[in-house]
C-alpha cells in the first residue's frame, strides 16, 4: 500500500531547551498527519458520521529535527481493524531519507451522534486498506 505523505517543517515554537523538536509536538503532528489522511481518504458521510480518537501511542525518537527543517511524514493502516480498534503506522523521514521518528498509534471510532465507540463498518475501513 502507498502511504499517505505530508511535509512539515519545524517552526520556532516547536523547538525545546534542547534546540530540537519537542517530544510533545511529534505526537501533534501524529495526530495532524492522521487526521488530514481521514480527511482525504474517508467517505463525506463517513467524516460526517464518524472521528476517530487516539487510545495508544508508541513512538520511537530515532533523530532529531531543528528549526528549518523539513520532514516527510508517511502514514498508512497496514490491517483490517479489530472491532472499533485499528493501528495505524506512522514514520517521519528526514531531508536524508533517514528516519526521525516511528510510531504506531491505536484508534477507535466514535459514532458522532451517540458519541460511542463503535466497531469499524468494513466500508469505512475499505479505502484505507489499498
Amino acid at each position: 500500500m502507498t502511504p499517505f505523505t505530508q511535509q512539515i517543517t519545524a517552526r520556532a515554537e516547536d523547538i525545546d531547551e534542547l534546540g530540537h523538536v519537542n517530544n510533545a509536538v511529534w505526537v501533534a503532528w501524529i495526530q495532524q498527519v492522521a487526521i488530514a489522511h481521514w480527511n482525504a481518504v474517508a467517505a463525506p458521510d463517513h467524516r460526517a458520521r464518524y472521528i476517530c480518537v487516539v487510545t495508544r501511542h508508541e513512538i520511537d525518537y530515532r533523530g532529531n529535527m531543528r528549526e528549518g527543517e523539513t520532514v516527510v511524514a508517511e502514514t498508512w493502516v497496514p490491517e483490517a481493524p479489530k472491532g472499533a480498534r485499528f493501528d495505524r503506522h506512522m514514520r517521519f523521514l528526514g531531508g536524508d531519507g533517514k528516519v526521525k521518528v516511528e510510531a504506531v498509534t491505536t484508534w477507535a471510532i466514535i459514532d458522532r451522534e451517540t458519541e460511542r465507540i463503535v466497531r469499524v463498518p468494513d466500508e469505512v475501513a475499505a479505502p484505507f486498506l489499498g
